[in-house]
């Protein structure tokens, strides 16, 4: 194993699109399935955005081996509790590694904080925001409360502006506390319960995790740099900060602490300076990204691989990211790079699958396409029909 040379102008290491992305795939679990179940593969991806819960399914169960199906990633989350569903970076619902929340909630709660993008009247100040997060805590130690529960504990417990329906939601009204839900999430108070029916519950992850503290921001903050420059790098700290939709000048100055302390070192990634951990500069002299693999929406690769002209080169930029927003189209990823688009629908037992590639595809590629419908198929429990549409572009693959 080996860098792809030393850049003689700044005796860093270099290393190309390539070989980052080689690896980048083989931690992820992308290469070839791995084993370590749900929690180990939801680790390595850094976190599996959850908006969409069988999407999420989808994104750790097909980086298993063994024949993991959803029912795995639903074990993980319901009954033995290594898995938890709560609000992760950019304040979307994630599905993260239970012992690995202490260092998550340390980390999104040092988080720095602008003003509020809530109107006058609407917006909590910081006395507000202490006191509905210390409700949120009270209420849910003992037991797994509905939206409408919740907001009845946390009005006895604050006061009625707290339930005042005035925010802005899907042609309704919220409560005026549901502002500051991701905010309880990441300061340790609220994670997702099982639904109860079609109703969302949310509990206190202590009762999950007895004896759980959040770590201490800096050193939550290092460790989370550590763990997606394990999993992306190399990178830089404006990847880290559109990852986390945080400020650039506030990562640009975290990874210089970092650095400073020796936890990172730089790189020249196709000719840029970036960062990986410190020590971590093995890539393969002859990198190979083979195969055909199909991901779901909010797929964490797609999010977080930077940069994105070179995973979404050519159509794929349109075609496959809308001209900037990852995650919005599940994709087929042939050699590492994306080369289409599909989507599912369910019927009965009967699961059809529509793949749009943007190139053509050899009898091998439909072969290993083929595969993997079959496998997702296995994953979401039905039985798959593969269509595949139009190609868009005459390359082969």
């Amino acid at each position: 194993m080996t860098t792809n040379g030393t850049d003689v102008t700044t005796g860093s290491p270099r290393v190309g699109w390539a070989a980052a992305n080689a690896r980048r795939l083989a931690r992820q679990g992308l290469t070839a399935p791995t084993g370590g179940g749900p929690a180990t593969v939801t680790g390595a991806m850094v976190g599996a955005h959850a908006q969409v819960l069988s999407a999420a399914e989808l994104s750790v169960a097909l980086r298993l081996d063994g024949g993991e199906t959803r029912e795995s990633v639903r074990t993980a989350l319901w009954t033995d509790g290594s898995l938890v569903k709560t609000f992760g970076p950019r304040g979307t619902v994630h599905l993260l590694p239970s012992a690995d929340l202490p260092l998550w909630t340390g980390a999104l709660s040092a988080l720095p904080t602008g003003r509020s993008a809530m109107p006058d009247g609407v917006r909590m100040s910081e006395g507000q925001t202490d006191q509905v997060v210390a409700a949120i805590a009270d209420a849910l130690a003992d037991d797994d409360l509905t939206v409408d529960e919740l907001t009845e504990a946390i009005v006895a417990r604050t006061g009625p502006w707290a339930g005042d329906r005035v925010m802005d939601a899907f042609q309704t009204k919220w409560p005026r506390w549901r502002q500051m839900t991701h905010t309880a999430a990441h300061r340790g108070a609220l994670c997702f319960g099982p639904n109860r029916g079609r109703k969302v519950t949310y509990t206190n992850p202590h009762r999950l995790l007895p004896g759980f503290t959040p770590l201490a921001g800096p050193e939550a903050l290092a460790g989370l740099v550590d763990r997606y420059l394990y999993a992306y790098g190399p990178a830089t700290p404006q990847n880290f900060a559109k990852w986390l939709a945080m400020p650039a000048n506030w990562a640009k100055e975290l990874f210089g602490s970092l650095a400073a302390e020796g936890r990172t070192e730089p790189v020249d990634f196709e000719g840029e300076v970036a960062w990986v951990k410190a020590g971590d500069t093995d890539f393969a002299a002859e990198p190979a990204a083979r195969g055909v693999r199909l991901l779901p929406y909010f797929d964490a690769f797609t999010i977080a691989s930077q940069p994105r002209t070179r995973l979404f080169a050519g159509a794929a930029y349109e075609r496959a990211l809308g001209g900037g927003q990852a995650g919005n189209f599940p994709v087929l990823l042939i050699d590492g790079a994306v080369a289409g688009v599909w989507h599912q629908r369910r019927s009965g037992k009967w699961l059809d699958v529509t793949v749009e590639p943007l190139v053509t595809l050899t009898a091998a590629r439909r072969g290993e396409l083929e595969e993997q419908v079959e496998r997702t198929g296995e994953i979401l429990q039905g039985t798959p029909r593969l269509t595949v549409g139009t190609v868009s572009v005459g390359a082969h693959a």
